[in-house]
């Protein structure tokens, strides 16, 4: 039921404009950005739910009509699995490749991935630590992948994504993990200019309900410097 929204045009575009958001966006919100009715949106968001691509959530309104009043966005759901069609069995590929990989290079093998991804982006750098997370969060977005910045505390921030691009093989493979913190190093360094030694941590990669945290230390002249 999933490949649902790959091979229907209309959710494919309703569920890439959802992905591409750093915070969950409203019907509304899709209704103005593809030019649609909000009931029109509305059905495809809510059918993006029932077939397990979107989790609806409730947030409070600020200010304005309405305010007080939860209002209804739609995030999306965490992705343990590629979704292919027909399947190439790229991640089982992936797995096999792993066993003629010395351990000590998969770190730089994922930060040079996440350099790729930068480029593919095209992100630019920041001086500034809290724009450069900015930035490489609408760059995953922009490649169909959401992420957001959850928290950011002068030399340590964390990332949160229920779509990291790694995740599926990290669930089939925990060893590629230091791939993954690899690839989000990558990103990172090629967002914060003067970044120096990034450290990246993830968690929560193994739990199928739960969003990738990403918990990332800068070296805090990268954080200061305007």
């Amino acid at each position: 039921m999933r490949l649902e929204a790959v091979g229907n045009p209309a959710l494919r575009d309703a569920l890439a404009f959802v992905r591409s958001r750093r915070n969950p966006p409203t019907a509304a919100d899709l209704a103005s950005a593809l030019k649609l009715s909000r009931s029109v949106a509305r059905w495809r968001l809510e059918r993006l739910v029932a077939i397990g691509h979107l989790k609806p959530v409730f947030a409070r309104r600020e200010g304005g009509p309405g305010a007080g009043r939860p209002a209804k966005r739609y995030e999306v759901a965490p992705e343990t699995e590629t979704l292919e069609f027909p399947r190439r069995r790229y991640v089982e590929l992936l797995r096999l490749m792993l066993d003629t990989v010395p351990a000590s290079r998969l770190t730089e093998i994922g930060a040079e991935f996440g350099r790729e991804l930068a480029r593919e982006a095209g992100l630019r750098t920041s001086a500034r630590a809290e724009t450069a997370l900015d930035r490489v969060c609408d760059a995953l977005g922009a490649l169909g992948f959401q992420a957001s910045v959850e928290s950011f505390d002068r030399d340590r921030a964390v990332l949160v994504t229920p779509t990291c691009p790694l995740r599926p093989l990290v669930v089939a493979a925990p060893e590629a993990r230091d791939l993954d913190q690899g690839m989000w190093r990558g990103l990172v360094g090629e967002a914060l200019r003067d970044a120096g030694d990034v450290r990246c941590e993830t968690h929560d990669c193994l739990s199928g309900d739960s969003p990738c945290r990403i918990a990332i230390r800068l070296k805090l002249q990268a954080v200061v410097r305007d």
